[in-house]
């Protein structure tokens, strides 16, 4: 059955789902929609057009779904989507896009511990940690898998590749390429995320590749385009090197060294 506290305010057109509970003090508004088996804490805030899958945890103070804070917004309808079992913790906010039909997307499985900050129209793939204060700001891309930790902050338009380990307090201002470790201020490489990879069961040639391609890049002589070519012609009929070429070649900001 689904269990709001007599104090919660839901909006009339709000749309909740089979076991849903919603805690002390927290506003739902007209245009959201919670899935089956959704915890919203107390002293929760869902506003806007914003979708919640089913089996998410909200904590207190979440706010979701509020207008971009982007002064480019001129009053358009936007949107915001959270997946199936994903966990926003204290204070987490996610604000909506900003032009006529942007959506502000956090994916399946996440973990967006306490005050982390999701920026208008930013697209974050399923299974994403963000770890406390991590900050995305407007247009950004997390690919799956990513993790980025405590205080680390995302300059607008920036992409975070897949299976990415972003380092605490980094400050992120070109695009990170997948399945690497990077830290500092400014953002450097620092080398594969060989963890990472082994969790996730990537087998052991395909690594192997991604560790020759990490060295044309980041620990040889040659020019970016120069190891992509090289790396292109040895190693990319593996599936993660092609992944990891085709993220290289479609960043429009540079990617991080």
């Amino acid at each position: 059955m689904t269990d709001i506290h007599s104090t919660a305010v839901i909006s009339k057109g709000a749309q909740l789902g089979a076991d849903v509970s919603v805690g002390a003090y927290s506003v739902i508004g007209p245009h959201v929609r919670i899935g089956d088996g959704t915890s919203v804490g107390p002293h929760v805030v869902l506003d806007g057009h914003t979708t919640i899958g089913s089996e998410c945890g909200i904590f207190p103070f979440a706010c979701l779904g509020s207008r971009s804070q982007d002064l480019k917004f001129k009053g358009a309808t936007t949107y915001v989507e959270i997946g199936d079992k994903t966990t926003l913790r204290e204070y987490v906010t996610v604000n909506a896009g900003t032009g006529e039909g942007e959506v502000t997307r956090v994916g399946k499985a996440c973990f967006l511990m306490a005050y982390c900050h999701v920026a208008h129209a930013c697209k974050v793939g399923d299974g994403v940690i963000m770890a406390n204060c991590a900050t995305l700001a407007g247009e950004v891309t997390v690919e799956e898998g990513a993790v980025l930790g405590g205080l680390s902050a995302v300059h607008q338009f920036c992409r975070i590749g897949a299976m990415t380990m972003v380092g605490g307090c980094t400050k992120i201002v070109k695009d990170c390429p997948p399945f690497m470790m990077v830290d500092g201020n400014p953002a450097v490489v620092r080398g594969l995320n060989l963890i990472g990879l082994k969790r996730r069961d990537v087998c052991s040639e395909a690594i192997r590749a991604l560790r020759e391609s990490y060295r044309l890049l980041y620990r040889s002589d040659l020019t970016t385009t120069q190891a992509v070519e090289k790396i292109a012609a040895e190693y990319s009929g593996h599936d993660k090197v092609q992944q990891l070429l085709d993220f290289i070649s479609s960043s429009k900001r540079g990617i991080t060294k």
